[in-house]
Parts: structure tokens; sequence; C-alpha cells
């Protein structure tokens, strides 16, 4: 869709890709260990694709999750689907610690103090650490 941002790809800090999806870094100073897996089809709802497709998204965002865990430390991941803005079905992935600006609440809530950001793990390294869990799951 042409009016889409997530179907203009501009500006995106590319984490990972493949024929399906890809997973980006949100530019978010705040959080810039935030990733975001989106759908490179223009599609709304999980229930737009077909049951592999979910799967395969699903296995993804898992994978986006299971690298932050191993490679930032969270005391929780926040995964968020909306697309009330952008109707364009993605995922957010967001380690979460009690240090940050909105913990325990939303990260799109009001602040709870200045907050301080987990570092942001090598683009490469996490790269490679969604391509080696992807593997893991999908295989067997």
């Amino acid at each position: 869709m042409s009016s889409c941002p997530l179907c203009q790809r501009s500006d995106e800090n590319l984490i990972w890709q493949d024929q399906a999806c890809r997973v980006i870094r949100v530019e978010d100073p705040a959080y810039p260990a935030f990733l975001r897996v989106i759908w490179h089809q223009h599609v709304q709802e999980m229930s737009d694709l077909a049951l592999a497709d979910r799967r395969h998204l699903m296995n993804v965002v898992l994978a986006a999750e299971e690298a932050l865990r191993s490679l930032v430390n969270p005391v929780k991941i926040n995964l968020a689907s909306f697309g009330n803005q952008v109707p364009h079905l993605h995922w957010h992935v967001i380690p979460r610690h009690p240090q940050d600006r909105h913990f325990p609440e939303p990260v799109w809530g009001t602040p709870q103090r200045p907050g301080q950001a987990l570092a942001a793990p090598d683009d490469t390294i996490l790269h490679d650490a969604i391509r080696d869990t992807l593997a893991e799951l999908t295989s067997g």
C-alpha cells in the first residue's frame, strides 16, 4: 500500500530478513534494544496469513525475543501487536528492566523516571543470534 509507512522502507536499521518478514531496530534512544518484526506483505491481522505463515512469523518473533534475552538480560520482554495507527502486521519486541523510563508501565505510557537505557547489542551479533535461534526453532 503506497501510503503505509511499513510498506515504504526508509531509514530502517535492518537487523535480519528473509522472504517473508524483517526485523528492524526501532530508533528510540530510551530503548535502543527495541525491535520490530514486520511482515513484508501489507496485511492487517495475523488471521490474514496462512497457517504456515503465522507459524513462521511467530517463530521470528520468538527468535528475536530469545536473542534479546540472551544478549541484554532484561527482567522481562514485552511483545505487542497493535496496528491501531499503522494497520500493517508487525510485532514489537521490547526488553525491559526496572531502571527504564516507564517500568513497570508500558513504554507508551507516562514516564516514571528519567530512566537508564539497556545497552543495545551489536547489529551483527543480534542478526546471528536471531538467525541461529530461528534455525533451532524450525529444525526437526
